[in-house]
């Protein structure tokens, strides 16, 4: 689901092998840890095609919204024009290979494979039918899905050290990451079930199968329903599916061609779908239609797994009654939406150790849609090049778990994990209860949003539509090479909502672009033991969004180091790498700054005398003296002038007020920086008031306390300015 104010309605629309990690820019074979590691168990290991030889071009690294390199894996890739190769060392050992690759739009061909040497008789197709995906209804979106997977049984079985190369052959091919993998033989027929091909189905798969299927799962009931390996066409989708297993020899041996395969609205349950591959030909997205491996419901005490799911729109678009499914050990490719949205009412459910590349929406979100997503986790899941919004997405929902999961590579509009009261449309859960965000690994996640013209950060907290007020604990947390910010508190949807309850705990930063926490809501968040290394700008960007909406609050818990600074100038954003500028003297530090006051007097808000306009102003309760009017700089700084102005306008009579100015570090602690004295405010002269503030002066907090007025019976400011020159 994409972080814009357009409503989506994406809906309606295995083997145990080494663990996959991801290092900077490439990904590597590691034995598992004896501690839960973030990420699936997958069954093949990934080598990235930068680190392999080639007579071809290097591209990236590049995070540029709508370049090819900015979705590729590790943000390069290999650009192959004919007769080009690129030869991977292949490090275990291996009978099958995928590849991630892109062609120009609008071309196919093929890529030609040789190992150690050799050519072999099968090429590898490459086409570019299902990429070049246009989605102009979706606010900030570019053309993109630029990658696709193609799969290859190498009929022979290669050894740790062995050479695959792949060699273009006419048509460009950029090549991006290539999976190595030992297949496991086809399984055997388990006995008593019942085989589609015994039904009539066409294993060849130039017949139509969908009757077949349809006559086995009703022979079967409360048995299983075999599918031998073979290609099987279904032209429409299956219903009426429970109290049923459909079985496959294998992913890379039963494949189903169908781009709808399940679609009902309600089931019984016990619905177990495990070990084949169901492939689409869905080459656009529609919303409007369900062009999902499965749309709706499978009913209670379902499951899922071992499934290989590609060029379908939505992987899973769950709604109805599912609860205490399992979806597990399954790769989804190529989407050009969700991976798998639990879309309201789940209960229960776990996603866990599946592996998901090359999403045009979240890769895997929660929607609260109509009725909470209750007690349901993410969990050990790999995710990879999400190129239209979040890695994982929880938009909603009471009591919910994002533990240990491994996420790369998000591209525009999204982040590695997004916490969101975004309802996108109603009726619409908000947050509750305790989200649990623990253990997560986020690589090179984060992006700029078009919409917001600035950073979303690796991690979001984002009181889009309403106040966060459920508790948020993210615990356990690594973020390294995000391209901007490794946390961010925002209220994207522009209205100030807070953020609240938020505790980060232990958490490691490693090369992050600009600044460790983004903070643009108002709100609080505690944050113990996050340590930071490489911090491209400033540890702290705190300004609010929209301005004057509020102030966020950073509680030191303990244990934090390397990201105390604070970025000085909340008018510009900081850019990767470009450091914290000394701050401009002749700038106004206190403008667009978070102000607040004890009282306000009809429309005259704090925020007016903030808001660069010296004819809207602050005005206090009437006839309650004494008044103050606060104002949080972001940082702390030597601050030596102040100018208080009102409107300029001669209807505004002369007038003294009696002001004190207090100053704090920390909002908690006050002093008098000046005593009280009377400040003359003359339209004659401008109507403004210099107020000299004395060496040795450092604040993050000004306060100006107003205990008389000649002209009103209340405190009064147009605007209030702060600068660190004399």
């Amino acid at each position: 689901m994409h972080s814009s104010s357009t409503a989506r309605h994406a809906g309606r629309m295995p083997a145990v092998g080494a663990v996959v990690a991801l290092a900077a820019g490439m990904l590597v074979s590691v034995a598992p840890a004896a501690h839960a590691a973030a990420g699936a168990t997958l069954p093949f290991t990934s080598v990235e095609a930068e680190s392999a030889g080639t007579t071809g071009t290097r591209i990236g690294p590049d995070h540029t919204q709508g370049t090819l390199a900015s979705e590729a894996s590790g943000r390069q890739a290999v650009r192959l024009t004919s007769g080009q190769r690129v030869e991977f060392t292949v490090p275990r050992a291996a009978n099958a290979v995928n590849v991630a690759y892109s062609v120009p739009d609008g071309q196919s061909g093929s890529l030609d494979v040789y190992v150690n040497g050799t050519r072999l008789t099968r090429t590898l197709p490459v086409t570019s039918k299902y990429s070049y995906v246009d989605t102009g209804w979706i606010a900030g979106s570019k053309t993109h899905h630029f990658f696709d997977n193609a799969r290859l049984l190498l009929d022979r079985d290669v050894q740790a050290g062995d050479k695959v190369a792949f060699q273009a052959t006419g048509t460009q091919v950029t090549v991006d990451v290539a999976d190595f993998e030992q297949v496991a033989p086809a399984a055997a027929q388990p006995a008593g079930s019942v085989s589609v091909v015994a039904k009539g189905a066409d294993p060849s798969g130039n017949g139509d199968s969908t009757q077949a299927f349809r006559d086995a799962i009703a022979a079967a009931q409360g048995g299983t329903v075999w599918i031998p390996p073979g290609d099987y066409r279904l032209t429409s989708s299956l219903n009426g599916v429970q109290n049923v297993t459909l079985q496959g020899a294998g992913a890379w041996y039963s494949v189903v061609h169908t781009s709808r395969f399940v679609d009902q609205s309600s089931s019984s349950g016990n619905v177990h779908i495990k070990d084949f591959a169901v492939i689409g030909e869905v080459t656009e997205r529609v919303d409007s239609s369900p062009d999902n491996f499965v749309n709706g419901s499978l009913g209670p005490n379902s499951s899922v797994s071992g499934m290989w799911i590609q060029h379908l729109k939505c992987g899973m678009w769950l709604t109805g009654t599912n609860d205490d499914l399992v979806v597990e050990n399954n790769r989804i490719l190529d989407t050009t939406a969700d991976g798998i949205n639990l879309n309201g009412t789940a209960k229960g459910v776990r996603v866990r150790g599946n592996f998901l590349r090359n999403q045009g929406d979240d890769a895997l979100a929660m929607w609260s849609l109509y009725s909470p997503d209750t007690d349901s986790s993410f969990e050990n899941n790999t995710i990879s090049q999400p190129n239209l919004a979040n890695g994982i997405a929880i938009y909603g929902g009471t009591d919910l778990t994002v533990r240990n999961n491994l996420v790369s590579d998000t591209n525009a509009l999204g982040s590695g994990i997004a916490i969101s009261d975004q309802k996108f449309m109603d009726p619409f859960q908000p947050l509750a209860g305790t989200i649990t965000v623990a253990g997560n690994t986020l690589v090179r996640a984060g992006a700029m949003n078009p919409n917001w013209n600035h950073p979303m950060g690796a991690l979001r907290v984002d009181s889009y539509d309403s106040a966060i007020d459920a508790t948020v604990n993210i615990t356990g947390t690594t973020i390294t090479d995000s391209p901007y910010s490794a946390f961010e508190f925002v209220s994207g949807g522009g209205h100030g909502y807070p953020v609240r309850n938020v505790t980060v705990d232990g958490a490691t930063v490693k090369n992050t672009g600009t600044v460790v926490v983004q903070a643009e809501a108002q709100g609080a968040a505690t944050f113990r033991n996050v340590t930071a290394t490489g911090v491209g700008a400033a540890g702290i960007y705190n300004c609010p969004y929209p301005a004057n909406s509020g102030s966020f609050a950073l509680t030191d818990g303990g244990g934090n180091s390397g990201w105390s600074t604070t970025w000085s100038d909340c008018s510009t954003w900081p850019q990767p790498g470009q450091g914290n500028p000394e701050p401009d003297p002749n700038r106004d530090l206190a403008q667009g700054r978070p102000a607040t006051a004890t009282g306000s007097q009809d429309v005259y808000t704090p925020g007016k005398a903030v808001d660069g306009d010296a004819n809207s102003y602050w005005e206090s309760t009437n006839n309650a003296f004494p008044q103050s009017w606060t104002v949080d700089l972001g940082s702390s700084y030597a601050v030596r002038r102040l100018v208080l102005k009102l409107p300029p306008s001669a209807a505004w009579g002369a007038r003294t007020q009696t002001i004190t100015v207090l100053g704090s570090t920390d909002g908690s602690a006050w002093s008098t920086v000046v005593a009280a004295q009377g400040y003359r405010f003359d339209p004659a002269t401008g109507n403004t008031a210099t107020v000299a503030l004395p060496s040795g002066t450092n604040l993050r907090h000004l306060r100006l306390s107003v205990s008389a007025n000649t002209g009103w019976p209340a405190g009064q400011f147009s605007e209030v300015e702060a600068y660190l020159a004399n």
